[in-house]
């Protein structure tokens, strides 16, 4: 076979690597297979930016899949995630957009997320932000947020400040850091320590992380807006931009 039509076919072979489109089984007999395996080898050695090629290729790719998921799961818990009881609600809770935020209290990303919150609750008054407790950083992450959720039930109309406090602190959050905090906003530390060992405590936390495996979160802070699941600490223009999308087309692409 000439060599300007094994490069065709390594062509071909590369774009079906790259997008995961299989080549029939019957195109190439046994001697072809082994003479393509050593020619593909060379080929790359020679052209290494390919494999850099198919690596982006292969990200979009996963990137569609996980996009696909994640609107699956978000229609399939579409009350769990934008409604669930036990969240938080800042900003206004009649709010036409609503905004959802997983994160952790030791997430340095996180802290750079508060600032973009802030930031969009001063400029817009209908947006309503959900906080969902997501700990995943350790036991001292599971500690702070146990004392954060209790905190919750005995001084909900102070906890967007409490949350804002503990988590803009250069401090490790830890049981005992949590607990100074929220004695800063006066309550009662006992009463602290007796409502974190309330079960409903573990089923909320159980639940998401139940929801975020379902939508694909595997790190903080992350997001969903609509039908979309936003992760990392993206900004708040991009933010701003999906949220004037959804009001736009009620989705956080136009």
């Amino acid at each position: 076979m000439g060599f300007r039509n094994r490069r065709g076919l390594v062509a071909a072979l590369l774009l079906g690597m790259s997008t995961a489109l299989p080549l029939p089984a019957a195109a190439l007999d046994d001697a072809q297979k082994q003479e393509f395996g050593a020619f593909i080898r060379e080929y790359l050695l020679a052209n290494p930016e390919l494999i850099e090629e198919m690596s982006q290729a292969l990200e979009i790719k996963k990137e569609a899949e996980s996009r696909v998921m994640a609107q699956a799961a978000i229609s399939e818990n579409r009350e769990a995630i934008f409604n669930a009881p036990e969240d938080i609600v800042l900003g206004n809770p009649e709010g036409d957009v609503t905004v959802v935020e997983f994160y952790d209290y030791n997430c340095g990303f996180c802290k750079r997320a508060m600032n973009d919150m802030v930031a969009m609750l001063d400029k817009d008054p209908n947006i309503r932000f959900v906080l969902k407790e997501f700990p995943i950083l350790g036991p001292d992450s599971l500690a702070a947020h146990r004392v954060a959720m209790s905190f919750r039930t005995l001084a909900p109309e102070k906890y967007g400040d409490f949350h804002i406090e503990l988590l803009s602190s250069d401090v490790r959050a830890t049981e005992a850091h949590a607990i100074e905090v929220a004695k800063s906003f006066g309550v009662d530390e006992e009463a602290l320590k007796q409502g974190m060992s309330d079960p409903a405590i573990d089923q909320s936390i159980r639940q998401t992380y139940e929801l975020a495996n379902a939508l694909g979160i595997s790190g903080t802070p992350s997001f969903v807006i609509g039908d979309e699941a936003v992760f990392g600490a993206v900004g708040e223009d991009a933010l701003l931009a999906k949220i004037a999308n959804m009001r736009q087309c009620e989705s956080t692409v136009c």
